[in-house]
């Protein structure tokens, strides 16, 4: 994806308030909020037409993004959006700016790949369940990767794989890890098919 999906105009606004917020979006624009880095939080305005077309695209969720405020480039993260609950209409953005020099905490999706060529799977009728299907990492701005890739291929019946079973990048740490082995959170299990043998299936609850 080109570096211009993660660049993004905005303005500062300087109405606030529900009743403010609600007249940008009548005007097809998103109100948002910039904070982080121990500098003061910033009302933004962005255009509603650009964050649709910005938001189609899986990184834009994880990769770091260039707001331009006024003429001036900030580097930051999408911390959250809220969603109109039936119109494909994007409410509120929260972003927070980032530093080259101090880690940043945020998820990162998960892309599991070879499911359908796993022997499990293809000869020995398990089905795949995911447990998690995002993981949230601690890294260096330059080091934050877009997605996490899962290789299933050689996940065995009745297997779980754990977050301490993924391969991560150089340079990113779990957050849930860091915390100690009882947040060794599952990811993924091949499940024994219904029918199967009583042990096929005490492995798989395993």
């Amino acid at each position: 994806m080109s570096d211009a999906i993660y660049t993004l105009d905005a303005e500062v606004r300087t109405e606030l308030g529900k009743g403010a917020s609600r007249r940008l979006r009548h005007a097809n624009k998103v109100p948002a909020i910039l904070y982080g880095e121990q500098k003061d939080p910033i009302s933004l305005t962005l255009e509603h037409k650009e964050v649709i077309r910005a938001q189609e695209n899986e990184g834009f969720y994880s990769h770091i993004l260039t707001l331009n405020i006024d003429g001036s480039a900030v580097e930051c993260i999408l911390k959250d959006m809220q969603r109109h609950p039936y119109k494909p209409k994007v409410m509120h953005l929260d972003f927070q700016r980032i530093d080259a020099s101090h880690k940043l905490q945020t998820l990162v999706p998960i892309h599991f790949i070879n499911e359908e060529k796993a022997n499990a799977v293809k000869n020995q009728g398990g089905t795949v369940a995911h447990q998690m299907n995002e993981i949230e990492v601690s890294c260096l701005p330059a080091h934050l990767p877009e997605f996490i890739e899962v290789d299933v291929e050689n996940v065995e019946l009745g297997q779980t794989l754990h977050i301490s079973d993924l391969t991560l990048p150089k340079g990113v740490e779990s957050v849930e890890l860091a915390k100690g082995d009882d947040h060794n959170h599952a990811v993924l299990t091949i499940n024994a098919p219904k029918g199967s043998s009583e042990e096929a299936t005490e492995e798989a609850a395993e």
